[in-house]
C-alpha cells in the first residue's frame, strides 16, 4: 500500500552468545562437533506495520527487543529472518552521537551525519544556522567533540537528527537529555513533527510521552510481540507484565495475541512461580557494597506490592513494601534496622529507620530473628532506583555498623504521569 510508511513481516534476530572467545574460532574453523554456542532470540516472528503520519510507540520491558526493531528498521543491524520495507528517509535518535568523528570539530560532524542521512552540501548548509540555534553550545562548536562535555556532545547530536526534517523520524529514548530547558526544546520539536504530519516510530520508558503523542502502541516481551492498540490499553497491560500479574486470555475469548507460537512465548510473562523466580534474580546486585562486624546479619530481603506479590516494580501511587529478615549473632541493646533509595547516579532520594519512626528500641537475645517491613506509598517519579539495608546501633554512644548492603535491589517505578523534581506531591488542581 503506497501509504505505508514502514512494513515489517516476520522479523527474528538471533544472536550466537559464547562463554568464551576461543569458542567462536573454533566454531568459525570447524574444529569439534556440535556447535559451541547458544542462541539468543532478540526478535521472534514481529510482524509491524507503521502508516505515513502516524506516531507509533513501542513499549516493553529491557531486553524484549524494542532497540534491536529500530536498529534492524534504521539499517544498523541486519535481520536474521524476515522482511523490512521503507518507504521515505530517515532520521534515527538511537545512540547520539555514533556517527561521529571524535577528532572532527562540531561543524564537521554536522556534514559528516547529514551526509550519512542522504543531504547534499547544500542542504546541510540550509540548515545549519538552525542546528547551530537548537544545539547552542556557542564557539565549541569548532573544537574537536572529543573535549565537549557529555552534555554539549549529546545536544549537538540530537540538534543535526532532528533539524535535518526527515519524512521519518526514528526516536529510542532521546528525549531525556540535556537539562530541563533543552529537554523542553526537544519536546517542543517532536510536537511541531507531529503536526507536520511525519511518521514517528518512538520507543521509551516514559509512558506520560508515549500517552500524549502516540496514535497506536506496540507491546513486545522478551522478542515476542504481544499485542497493539490503543496507548491507554497497552500501557495498562504492559503495568500488568512489569509487576509479574498479566495472565494470557482464556482460550477462545478475545485475545491481543496473533497466534499459539505467540501465546507460548509469551506465557513466561505471566505470575508463575519461575517467572517471578527470574523477576528477582534481575532486580538484585551480584556486585553489591557489604560490610559490617556482622553481629547482627541481614538473611533475606524483598520487595511486595500492593496485593503483597514478591517484585521489583511498583506502580506509582500505589502501597509497596521493603521487607527485611535479620538475625542476631550477638546479645545488642537496641539495633536499628534503616532503608535507603538512591537514583542511579548514586543521590540518596528517601530512606527511613526503626528509630525515627520509633517503632522499634528494644534489646535482642544471640540467635533470636526479626522480620522487619517498611510499608509506604510510592510517590517517587517513574524510573530506575537502588535499594539499600542495614542494621546499625550504639554502643558505649559508639554508632556502630552490624550489617550494610548497599545497592542490594534495583527498584523500577511504574508511571503514566511525572512531574518535576525527585517525588510527586500529589497535587489536586483547580482552575476557575
Amino acid at each position: 500500500m503506497e501509504n505505508i510508511a514502514i512494513q515489517v513481516t516476520n522479523l527474528e534476530k538471533v544472536y550466537k552468545l559464547y562463554d568464551k572467545p576461543s569458542d567462536r574460532i573454533k566454531e568459525a574453523l570447524g574444529f569439534g562437533r556440535g556447535r559451541h554456542h547458544t542462541e539468543h532470540h532478540a526478535l521472534k516472528g514481529v510482524d509491524l506495520t507503521v502508516y505515513q503520519g502516524e506516531c507509533v510507540g513501542i513499549i516493553g520491558t529491557n531486553g524484549s527487543g524494542k532497540s534491536t526493531i529500530l536498529k534492524i528498521i534504521t539499517g544498523v543491524l541486519n535481520p536474521t529472518a524476515g522482511d523490512v520495507t521503507v518507504n521515505g528517509r530517515i532520521s534515527a535518535l538511537l545512540e547520539l552521537g555514533a556517527g561521529f568523528n571524535m577528532e572532527y570539530n562540531g561543524i564537521e560532524n554536522i556534514y559528516l551525519n547529514g551526509t550519512m542521512i542522504g543531504f547534499s552540501e547544500k542542504e546541510i548548509d540550509e540548515k545549519l544556522d538552525a542546528i547551530l540555534e537548537f544545539a547552542d553550545i556557542g564557539e565549541y562548536v569548532y573544537q574537536p567533540v572529543k573535549t565537549y562535555s557529555s552534555g554539549m556532545f549529546v545536544r549537538l547530536a540530537f540538534a543535526v537528527a532532528i533539524n535535518i526534517e526527515p519524512e521519518i523520524l526514528i526516536v529510542d529514548e532521546a528525549l531525556s537529555v540535556g537539562d530541563v530547558f533543552f529537554q523542553a526544546k526537544c519536546y517542543h520539536k517532536f510536537e511541531e513533527f507531529k503536526s507536520m504530519g511525519k511518521t514517528i516510530v518512538f520507543v521509551s520508558h516514559d509512558l506520560s510521552s508515549i500517552s500524549k503523542y502516540c496514535d497506536r502502541v506496540v507491546l513486545l516481551n522478551q522478542g515476542v510481540k504481544l499485542g497493539e492498540g490503543a496507548p491507554k490499553q497497552m500501557i495498562d497491560i504492559y503495568k500488568q507484565v512489569l509487576v509479574g500479574q498479566y495472565t494470557l486470555p482464556e482460550s477462545g475469548s478475545d485475545s491481543l495475541l496473533d497466534d499459539e507460537d505467540v501465546r507460548s512465548a509469551a506465557a513466561s510473562t505471566g505470575h508463575t512461580p519461575d517467572a517471578a523466580a527470574k523477576e528477582r534474580q534481575r532486580a538484585e546486585n551480584p556486585e553489591l557494597l557489604e560490610y559490617g562486624s556482622k553481629k547482627a546479619v541481614i538473611t533475606e530481603y524483598y520487595i511486595t506490592d500492593e496485593k503483597g506479590i514478591r517484585t521489583s516494580a511498583i506502580l506509582k501511587g500505589s502501597t509497596f513494601a521493603i521487607h527485611m529478615k535479620v538475625r542476631m549473632t550477638e546479645d545488642l541493646t537496641a539495633p536499628i534496622f534503616a532503608f535507603t533509595i538512591k537514583n542511579v547516579r548514586g543521590t540518596e532520594i528517601t530512606g527511613t529507620n526503626t528509630m525515627l519512626e520509633k517503632a522499634f528500641l528494644e534489646p535482642v537475645r544471640t540467635g533470636e530473628e526479626r522480620e522487619i517491613t517498611f510499608t509506604q506509598k510510592m510517590n517517587l517519579q517513574g524510573g530506575e532506583y537502588l535499594l539499600s539495608l542495614g542494621v546499625t546501633g550504639y554502643e558505649n554512644n559508639d554508632f556502630t555498623v552490624y550489617h550494610r548492603l548497599y545497592d542490594v535491589l534495583e527498584l523500577t517505578v511504574i508511571s503514566d504521569k511525572d512531574t518535576v523534581g525527585f517525588y510527586d506531591m500529589d497535587s489536586r488542581v483547580e482552575v476557575r
